[in-house]
């Protein structure tokens, strides 16, 4: 039998909370007919906004593919408009798109910190925050 290294244990868990946070977060934006995917999509757009759509890509974790596909589902929803420049499709929330995310986002925000919360101190969360931020500025550099 193989044994797992800590580091690989760690990675599981992150992996798995990822997946499970994200499945909770599925579940708890149905009651505003969003996804987690879609809400992550919409949240990048407005802080970039008029964004370049493969730019878009690269801040949500959606292959271009996928990406093509929200857009069309969003924009079939009124949500956001995409507009040419050249070649370049920039993506933009609409006044419907605002609205929605106006009216979701500090119950999201309430729902992702609630997970935290509830188990960790502030402390904790504190600590929590910069390891992660380490491994990500580590992973981020190896991307490049």
């Amino acid at each position: 039998m193989k044994k797992n290294t800590l580091g690989s244990l760690t990675f599981l868990r992150i992996s798995r909370f990822a997946n499970q946070s994200n499945q909770l977060s599925n579940q708890y934006l149905k009651q505003f007919d969003l996804s987690a995917a879609k809400f992550d999509t919409m949240v990048q757009i407005e802080q970039f906004q008029p964004i370049p759509q493969q730019e878009l890509a690269k801040k949500v974790t959606v292959s271009q593919s996928g990406m093509s596909k929200m857009l069309d589902r969003l924009e079939k929803e009124g949500y956001i408009y995409r507009s040419i420049d050249w070649k370049v499709k920039h993506v933009s929330l609409t006044t419907k798109g605002q609205e929605k995310l106006d009216g979701v986002y500090e119950k999201q925000l309430n729902f992702q910190t609630q997970l935290f919360d509830d188990r960790l101190s502030k402390e904790e969360q504190k600590e929590l925050y910069k390891l992660m931020t380490r491994l990500q500025n580590h992973t981020n550099k190896q991307l490049k």
